[in-house]
């Protein structure tokens, strides 16, 4: 099936192209808003070739996983055919009346999900999933970057070796330097606002005006400036995001107040001033509190001085990683990385959340030698073509199209990873990153106290450990019988 025809396809089972508001994409799904969730058949699109799954937790929403590539470019054709492509369309508008109201509040139900802070995690993941390819390519530039200068530590003296380092320093600078400013312009889009207010709420929130308003305000601590009340950078992309926030709901109300004539100059001014005086003196300085609550929980765990406290954490996290992809929830887990990176410079949560691919990668292998024996060529062919993506770190094809589905495979695939999330914590391995996986993940494995190539070295025998538990435990847990029956 050609890429139109299973673009053509989805569209068919989910009600028609006049059924979709919006559709957008992240690195392996199609995420796609409806009118009315009633016309979705959900059943008949599992079985479409080409689709590896699907996952909804809310009646006008769902997401097709189609894998690596294959998303982008199903999104371009979507896009082609005339359907928005705007990751802001809101996931929890009310179904098409009809006059069954006892349909009416099912599906309302229904489309109500997992909760409220499950909504926030996915409102948090979808805000950042179109910075994931900046966030990446900065990552393995700033990994390369580190790699080079201990690799050739008089590289400044090399004019070659000079210039390649400030131009993979250029890379990272870019996105790091301006990572407010991106995620306000993104949250602005998600919650209905003018993106660049937006952008230029996160851009005020690191500028060095910031902090002589403290100074005058008193909230400024020249001692220890980090410990400021009020300070330029206070409370990171998570202040953004709930800044940004109510800037969307200021210039809904400002709009609605203002004559036509005057909205183009007034309306954006009014917005930011409004704003600004709620966002310095009460958002800046609450959320950047909970952001040190965050940190201290992370160093109090994550970064523990005890190794068998960063063991538990580190097997833990991978063991549960699956089942947040799975459901995809693993987006919100953002906001951890985030607050990590910019505290301290490098993640060391996402080094042990990685194994976890590895993990299923030993599950799926053991399965395939399995279904050899039973001579269950379906499955066989199923793990063969989805075991190279596995390995290069995008899971979600053999989570969809192998383990998930038998789901014992599942539960020992995370079981195996959690050892390499519990060896990778216990040597804290850090990440200049998060997003690359498996084999990819190598350049961006360079921070934290060990060194650029030992870290690599100690997150190879992570993934290693992780597939050998993986495929062990799959080996002995999974009986022929039921291979040869998936």
């Amino acid at each position: 099936m050609t890429n139109q025809e299973l673009c053509d396809k989805i569209l068919e089972l989910i009600g028609g192209k006049d059924n979709v508001r919006s559709a957008a994409n992240c690195m392996t799904r199609l995420r796609i808003h409806v009118k009315d969730g009633e016309a979705i058949q959900e059943g008949a699109l599992k079985k479409v070739e080409g689709v590896l799954g699907i996952v909804r937790d809310q009646h006008d929403y769902l997401e097709v996983v189609v894998g690596p590539g294959k998303s982008q470019k199903c999104a371009d054709l979507l896009k082609a055919m005339g359907i928005p492509l705007s990751a802001g369309a809101t996931q929890n508008s009310a179904p098409a009346p009809n006059e069954d109201w006892q349909a009416n509040k099912a599906a309302l139900k229904g489309g109500q999900g997992g909760g409220k802070v499950k909504a926030m995690l996915k409102a948090f993941g979808e805000i950042f999933v179109p910075l994931i390819p900046g966030v990446i390519a900065a990552g393995i530039c700033s990994g390369l970057a580190t790699l080079l200068a201990q690799a050739i530590p008089t590289y400044a003296q090399i004019p070659f070796w000079n210039i390649a380092y400030n131009l993979l320093s250029l890379v990272n600078l870019a996105f790091m330097s301006y990572i407010t400013a991106w995620a306000g312009y993104r949250a602005a889009e998600k919650f209905g606002g003018t993106p660049i207010l937006g952008g230029m709420l996160g851009m005020i929130t690191t500028l060095g005006n910031v902090d002589a308003i403290a100074k005058v305000v008193g909230l400024y601590n020249e001692a220890q400036p980090l410990d400021a009340i009020l300070r330029q950078g206070r409370g990171g992309v998570l202040a953004v995001v709930i800044g940004v926030w109510f800037l969307c709901q200021v210039e809904k109300a400002v709009r609605r107040k203002m004559p036509n004539a005057l909205d183009v100059c007034f309306t954006p001014l009014l917005t930011l001033l409004f704003t600004l005086i709620p966002y310095l003196f009460l958002v800046m300085p609450i959320v950047g509190l909970i952001s040190s609550g965050l940190c201290a929980l992370v160093e109090l765990v994550a970064m523990s001085a005890n190794p068998l406290v960063r063991m538990v954490a580190g097997y833990l996290g991978a063991a549960l990683f699956l089942p947040m992809v799975a459901v995809g929830m693993h987006h919100g887990l953002v906001a951890l990385y985030t607050v990590q990176l910019e505290a301290f410079g490098y993640v060391t949560l996402y080094p042990a959340l990685a194994m976890a691919g590895a993990g299923q990668v030993g599950a799926a292998a053991a399965l395939f030698f399995k279904a050899r024996r039973t001579k269950n060529k379906r499955l066989e062919s199923v793990i063969a073509s989805a075991l190279p993506a596995g390995i290069l770190g995008v899971g979600e094809p053999l989570i969809y199209g192998v383990t998930l589905p038998m789901g014992k495979p599942f539960v020992t695939a995370g079981l195996g990873a959690g050892f390499g999330g519990a060896f990778v914590m216990l040597m804290q391995v850090a990440a200049t990153t998060w997003g690359p996986s498996g084999l990819l993940g190598i350049f961006v494995m360079t921070a934290g106290p060990n060194g650029a190539a030992l870290s690599i070295l100690y997150y190879l025998i992570g993934l290693l450990i992780s597939c050998v538990m993986g495929f062990f435990l799959t080996w002995a847990g999974i009986g022929e019988q039921e291979t040869a029956a998936a």
